[in-house]
C-alpha cells in the first residue's frame, strides 16, 4: 500500500486478503464507512504485521537468501501472465444518477442509518440513498465535490477500489519475491524528523526488512508521490543503511524513473559506492476489477452492442468516459484523480492515454446471443500530468459508430468525391449522415491541402529541389499537370484465430496519376507527353512518400485510421455472419443509420461546406510564393480516399507467435483489465458485450428507499432475439472457412484467399493543381 507521512490518527478498516495462484482482495460495502471523506486520504495508525502472515497466511520460520526485488532487474520483459483481481462491490453503483432536490432532502446526511437499512433489506435502492447521503455530507466541505458524477467515481467508487486493489498487488509481489520469514514486515510505521519542521513523522512502508534495512515501496500504478521521496530522502540520511527499491504495476512514468535515479546517484556519491541504493523493479501487472453484484444502477455502455436496449462493460469504457473534453477539462481531472490515486485504482490517471490514437485492434467472434469482445490500443501519453490525454468518449463514440455504419450501409453507397466541376456528386445522401462519411470527406480534402503543402519551397527543403525539377513551359514557366491523389488500404496484417480477428497493422496508402475523361478540370498551362510523365514521375518520387507518411502518422489523419481499423473489424462480423446468424444480421446492409448519425459539434455538418472549401482551394491556392527561374521572377499560387480495395495479409500461426509474442494473452485480458503490451508504450483495453442484462433506455432508475410508497426499480425487460431473416432483403450465403485462419469467402464471386478485399467501392475524383502566375523581369535583365 502506499506510504504516506503520519497524520493525526483515524481508523482504517482493511480487508482481508486471500491468496492463490492470483492475489485477490475482497471488500464488502459496509466495511469501510468513512472512505468517501477527504480525510480519508491522510495516513492512519496502522499495526505492523509479518508480510507472509499478511499476505499468505503463515509465517515461514527464516526468510531465505533470494528474498526481496532484485538489483539488476529494472523491467520484467513478459508481465503479461501477471494477472491479480481484486473485489470492488462500489463499481456495482457507477450508473446512479444525480439526485434531485427531492432525493437530496430525503437522503439527508446521515449516511450510516441508510448503511444500517441496506444491511438489512440489500435492496440497492437503499445503497443509493447511503450514496446520496454521502454526497450531501461532503458537499459543502472545504473540499468537498458538488459535480455527482466526479464524487460518485473518485470519492466513492475510487476511494472503494483504492484499498483492495494496492493490497491485491502487494501480496502478488510479496510471493513473487519471497518477501516473508521474520525479517519482513509489512505496513510498517518509520519514524523521522522533518528537516524543515522539526517533528516527528512516521512514514509507513509497504515491505521492509528489518535486518538489512531494505525498504519496498510498492505501487501499482507506476507512480511514486513527492511527498513519498521527500520523507525517504530523510530516512536515508538518519538510517545510512537503509536502500530503497519501488515496485511498480504499470508503465513507470520518466518523471519518476528521474527522480529515483537522481536519489539514487546522491546517495552513491554521500555513501561512496557503486552498489543501487535505490532503485525501481517495473513488474506490469493487470489489475482484474471484479464488480460483484450488477443490478439496475450498474451502467452498461450501448457501444459496440447491436441491441440498441442492451450495453457492455470494460476498461476501455471506464478510461473513456473520465477523460476530459477538452486539455484543460483533462488537466484539471488529471489533478482531481492523482489525489485519490494512492492505492493506483485509477491507473495513470484519465488523462494517461492519448486517445487520438484509439483505434480497434481485436473483435471476437460474433455468436448469436453471446454479446461481443473487443479490445482497443492506444498509446501512452508521456507527460499525463502537463500534457493529458484527452477525449476519449468522442473518440470511442466514433470507432463504434463507424463500425455500425460498415454494416449498415451497402457497399454502393461508401464513395465521397471532390472535383471542382462536380457539386452534384460530393457524397451519398445516407453517408453524408454519419460521422464515418464525414471523415472520409475531411480526409480527402485535408490530403489536397497537404499535396500543396508538401511541395512549398518556403518551408521545405524538398520543395525546393521539386520546383528545381519541375518541366517547364517554352516561356520558362514551371509547369505541373493536374494530379489526382486518393488514399486506399495496403495490405493490412492481420490474424484470425482464438475465435476472433487480430488487426496488427492496417496502413494505408496515397495514390497519384495524371487523370483523364470529361471530369478533368483544364490546366493552366500545357505540356508535352514526355514533360507529363517527367512530373508525374517527380511527384510519386518526391512528394508521394511525404503524403504517405502524414496519412499514417500525423494526427490530422488520426480520425481516417480509426474509422478504418473499425472497417476491417466489420467486415470480419460481415464474413462471420454469412456463415452463422449474429446477432448483427439485423443491422447489416439495412441503411438504416439513425443510431449512429453525426454527433456532438458535428451534428450540423454539411458535405457542402467541405466541397466549397475545397473549390476555394481550387481556384484561389492556399499559398504564393515568389522564384527565380531562367531569370525570369515567377509568383506561383498553390492551391480523395478510396477504400474499394483492402487487401489483407492473414501471417500464419507461427509468424504470429514469433513476431507478436503474448499478444493474445495481452488481448484477451485487455476486455477486462488495462494492459500494456510488452515493454511498449501502448495501452491494450478493451470491454464485452457479453452476458450484459437487457436495459431500459435509461438503465438507471430513479431510486426508491424500500418501504416509501414511491415506485420502485422495475425489473429489466426481455429483449426479442434479432430476426434471423436476411437484412436489406438480401439472402445471406454461407461461405467456408479459409485454411490456416483466413477470412472465409463471403460468397462472391472473387476468391478471398490470404488477400481479402474489406471495404466497399468508393469513387473519388483526384484534388487538382492550380497555379496563377505574373511573370516579370528580374532586376537588371
Amino acid at each position: 500500500m502506499s506510504i504516506r507521512i503520519h497524520q493525526p490518527a483515524r481508523r482504517r478498516v482493511w480487508a482481508r486478503l486471500a491468496l492463490a495462484l492470483t492475489a485477490a482482495a475482497a471488500v464488502t460495502l459496509t466495511g469501510l464507512p468513512d472512505l468517501d471523506q477527504a480525510e480519508a486520504a491522510k495516513a492512519p495508525n496502522v499495526k505492523p504485521v509479518r508480510c507472509d502472515e499478511k499476505f499468505l497466511k503463515n509465517k515461514f520460520p527464516s526468510t531465505p537468501a533470494n528474498s526481496g526485488p532484485p538489483d539488476s532487474l529494472p523491467y520484467d520483459a513478459w508481465p503479461n501472465d501477471e494477472n491479480y483481481t481484486y473485489d470492488n462491490p462500489a463499481k456495482a453503483y457507477d450508473g446512479v444518477l444525480p439526485p434531485t432536490d427531492a432525493q437530496r432532502a430525503a437522503a439527508g446526511k446521515n449516511y450510516r442509518k441508510w448503511q444500517r437499512k441496506y444491511n438489512r433489506t440489500k435492496n440497492p435502492a437503499d445503497k443509493v440513498m447511503e450514496i446520496y447521503a454521502r454526497y450531501n455530507n461532503q458537499y459543502n466541505s472545504p473540499k468537498g465535490y458538488q459535480d455527482f458524477k466526479r464524487y460518485l467515481d473518485v470519492r466513492y467508487i475510487g476511494n472503494h477500489g483504492n484499498p483492495p486493489r494496492g493490497e491485491a498487488f502487494e501480496a502478488r509481489m510479496v510471493k513473487k519475491y519471497n518477501m516473508i520469514g521474520p525479517d519482513w514486515w509489512c505496513q510498517d510505521p518509520i519514524e523521522y524528523t522533518d528537516p524543515e519542521t522539526g517533528e516527528k513523522r512516521t512514514r509507513v512502508v509497504d515491505a521492509h526488512n528489518r535486518r538489512t534495512e531494505r525498504k519496498v515501496e510498492m505501487k501499482s500504478n507506476g507512480k511514486i508521490e513527492n511527498d513519498q521521496l521527500k520523507a525517504d530522502r530523510q530516512i536515508a540520511k538518519e538510517r545510512p543503511k537503509s536502500t530503497f527499491r519501488y515496485l511498480t504495476g504499470a508503465k513507470t512514468e520518466d518523471s519518476t524513473k528521474n527522480k529515483i535515479k537522481q536519489f539514487d546517484d546522491d546517495l552513491k556519491r554521500d555513501r561512496g559506492t557503486n552498489r543501487t541504493q535505490a532503485g525501481v523493479n517495473e513488474r506490469r501487472s493487470n489489475a482484474i476489477e471484479r464488480t460483484q453484484r450488477p443490478n439496475v444502477y450498474t451502467n452498461y455502455d450501448k457501444r459496440f452492442n447491436p441491441d440498441p436496449l442492451k450495453g457492455g462493460r470494460g476498461p476501455i469504457i471506464d478510461q473513456a468516459l473520465r477523460s476530459g473534453k477538452t486539455v484543460e477539462e483533462a488537466r484539471r481531472l488529471q489533478a482531481m484523480y492523482n489525489q485519490n490515486n494512492r492505492g493506483g485504482y485509477f491507473g495513470r490517471g484519465p488523462g494517461g492515454i492519448d486517445f487520438s490514437t484509439l483505434e480497434i485492434n481485436y473483435v471476437g467472434t460474433p455468436v448469436k446471443g453471446k454479446g461481443l469482445d473487443y479490445s482497443m490500443r492506444a498509446d501512452y501519453v508521456k507527460a499525463p500530468d502537463e500534457n493529458p490525454g484527452y477525449g476519449g468518449d468522442a473518440k470511442l463514440q466514433l470507432a463504434s459508430d463507424a463500425f455500425f455504419t460498415w454494416l449498415a450501409l451497402t457497399p454502393d453507397k461508401f464513395w465521397v468525391n471532390l472535383n471542382p466541376i462536380r457539386p452534384d456528386v460530393i457524397m451519398d445522401k445516407e453517408f453524408a449522415k454519419t460521422d464515418a462519411g464525414r471523415v472520409l470527406l475531411e480526409a480527402d480534402l485535408t490530403l489536397k491541402h497537404d499535396y500543396a503543402d508538401a511541395m512549398n519551397p518556403d518551408k521545405y527543403e524538398r520543395g525546393e529541389r521539386f520546383w528545381r525539377a519541375a518541366p517547364r513551359t517554352p516561356e520558362g514557366m514551371p509547369c505541373l499537370p493536374i494530379i489526382r491523389q486518393w488514399i486506399t488500404p495496403k495490405p493490412a496484417k492481420i490474424r484470425e484465430q482464438d475465435g476472433g480477428i487480430y488487426i496488427l497493422d492496417a496502413p494505408l496508402k496515397v495514390n497519384m496519376e495524371v487523370p483523364t475523361g470529361p471530369d478533368v478540370p483544364p490546366n493552366a498551362c500545357k505540356l508535352t507527353e514526355a514533360q507529363t510523365k517527367q512530373a508525374e514521375t517527380l511527384i510519386l518520387t518526391t512528394i508521394q512518400p511525404e503524403l504517405e507518411r502524414r496519412v499514417n502518422d500525423d494526427k490530422s489523419y488520426a480520425d481516417l485510421r480509426r474509422v478504418y481499423s473499425s472497417r476491417v473489424a466489420a467486415e470480419y462480423i460481415r464474413r462471420q455472419d454469412a456463415v452463422s446468424s449474429t446477432d448483427f444480421r439485423k443491422i447489416i446492409n439495412s441503411n438504416d443509420v439513425k443510431r449512429w448519425p453525426l454527433r456532438a459539434e458535428n451534428k450540423d455538418w454539411d458535405k457542402k461546406t467541405v466541397y466549397d472549401k475545397y473549390v476555394d482551394s481550387f481556384k484561389n491556392g492556399d499559398y504564393k510564393f515568389e522564384r527565380v527561374y531562367d531569370g525570369k521572377v515567377w509568383i506561383l499560387s498553390m492551391g480523395g480516399v478510396d477504400f474499394s480495395k483492402a487487401p489483407k495479409k492473414n501471417i500464419t500461426r507461427t509468424q504470429f507467435n514469433t513476431q507478436h509474442r503474448g499478444l493474445d494473452k495481452t488481448t484477451k485480458t485487455s476486455v477486462r483489465a488495462e494492459v500494456t503490451y510488452q515493454d511498449s508504450e501502448t495501452a491494450y483495453l478493451g470491454g464485452s458485450t457479453a452476458d450484459q442484462p437487457t436495459s431500459p433506455e435509461d438503465p438507471k432508475p430513479t431510486p426508491t428507499p424500500t418501504g416509501s410508497d414511491g415506485p420502485k426499480p422495475t425489473g429489466t425487460p426481455s429483449t426479442p432475439a434479432p430476426d434471423p431473416s436476411t437484412p436489406g432483403g438480401d439472402k445471406a450465403t454461407p461461405s467456408a472457412k479459409a485454411p490456416d485462419g483466413d477470412l472465409a469467402d463471403t460468397g462472391n464471386s472473387t476468391p478471398v484467399g490470404v488477400i481479402a478485399a474489406v471495404a466497399a467501392a468508393l469513387a473519388v475524383a483526384g484534388g487538382a493543381l492550380a497555379w496563377w502566375m505574373r511573370r516579370r523581369r528580374a532586376a537588371g535583365s
